[in-house]
């Protein structure tokens, strides 16, 4: 297996700190968040947290699950800002 198959930080937008959130929670490796649903991630990270965690981590894990289930990336969708949520017109 190479390194950046095991390796976290090989994701993009997943640095050492985001690393660490996601071997908290039982993903300690690219391959570990295939077929993962971000928001269930998200949730557990805030509950073994204790605290609300600042939803820009939600939107990290979606562009993380999206990196790690599809071969062919959109540029756009490897920025996790393009990952927010999208507020519906009253």
């Amino acid at each position: 297996m190479k390194s950046s198959e095991r390796d976290l930080e090989s994701i993009p937008g997943v640095g050492k700190s985001i690393a660490e959130d996601l071997r908290d929670i039982g993903v300690d490796r690219p391959s570990c968040l295939k077929g993962k649903n971000p928001e269930r991630l998200y949730e557990k990270l805030c509950k073994l947290r204790g605290r609300h965690i600042d939803r820009c981590m939600l939107y990290t894990f979606r562009s993380a699950v999206y990196y790690v289930n599809t071969k062919r990336h959109d540029p756009e969708k490897l920025k996790w800002w393009n990952w927010k949520d999208i507020k519906k017109l009253p």
